[in-house]
């Protein structure tokens, strides 16, 4: 499987076409993908993503950018280079017939949280986790698991170790988030307002 950030497979100079240089370091910022819980108990989706330094101004930028706007529980970031994605099908093809039956694996083995996107144009939304000992053992079992009929256009696993998520503590954030209406635009009514105008324009 390869990485989501299209900057870890980089084209080689025309030059000297088997040699890939690597880019200098913090000559520009990283890509961080942003997932949100958008109310208690509902699945993470995939919502942006954010450029920065490390990952933690990444969370700073992320809670900036995603949650001022709407109603949100928690959120988690990670570097665009920890996210492995499935081949894209086309069609109502299912993503998981191009990914290969489980193999069992001795090696050490840790957490990754797995993704699906059952419908084009919308979010990647988490489906759960699984043990194993790499992202493509992570999505051969996670086709055991999770593959249940629906059409899955693209499936994406992520360790779970590699992600900023919202500690316990960290909630707090957004406790007050509901009762702050001028945040939505529907609490603005434009519509009855415009209508109000015209109606004294007659």
């Amino acid at each position: 499987m390869n990485s989501l950030d299209p900057r870890v497979i980089r084209l080689p100079k025309i030059e000297q076409e088997d040699i890939i240089s690597p880019k200098i370091p913090l000559d520009q910022f990283g890509t961080f993908e942003v997932f949100v819980e958008p109310k208690e108990g509902k699945p993470f989706q995939h919502e942006g993503i954010v450029h920065a330094p490390n990952l933690e101004m990444a969370y700073i930028l992320a809670k900036e950018a995603f949650t001022r706007r709407f109603t949100c529980t928690s959120l988690y970031v990670v570097d665009t280079r920890e996210v492995y994605v499935s081949p894209m099908t086309e069609g109502e093809n299912n993503a998981y017939e191009l990914i290969p039956d489980a193999k069992e694996s001795l090696n050490e083995k840790t957490t990754f949280e797995i993704y699906h996107l059952i419908k084009r144009g919308k979010q990647h939304v988490h489906q759960g986790h699984v043990a194993a000992s790499n992202p493509t053992e992570a999505m051969a079992i996670a086709k055991t698991i999770y593959n249940k009929g629906k059409t899955v256009f693209n499936i994406w696993a992520i360790q779970s170790d590699k992600i900023r998520f919202t500690t316990q503590e960290e909630k707090d954030l957004w406790v007050t988030l509901p009762e702050k209406k001028f945040r939505d635009a529907s609490d603005y009514k434009g519509g009855s307002k415009l209508k109000a105008f015209l109606e004294k324009e007659k």
